[in-house]
């Protein structure tokens, strides 16, 4: 199991969020993605993930939740450097 950190992002509803693609292969919306923010932080776009077990050993605390994106969406980011 994982280091997790718990933390909550500044939120600023009055403003829209402006984000910029940096990784994904296809342009269309339907396949995962990773976008920068103007904030400083990332958005992840993935398929959700919904099965209780592996929801429940995540212990997600409110207000978050959990994608699944394929490794090669996340090579060549910041993330990945192999």
């Amino acid at each position: 199991m994982g280091i997790l950190s718990v933390y909550r992002l500044p939120s600023n509803e009055e403003t829209p969020l402006k984000f910029t693609r940096i990784s994904g292969d296809c342009w269309d919306g339907d396949c995962p993605a990773v976008y920068e923010t103007d904030r400083g932080t990332y958005i992840v776009q993935g398929y959700s993930i919904i099965d209780p077990g592996t929801l429940a050993g995540l212990g997600l605390p409110i207000g978050e939740s959990a994608v699944e994106v394929p490794a090669d969406l996340l090579k060549g980011t910041r993330f990945v450097t192999e």
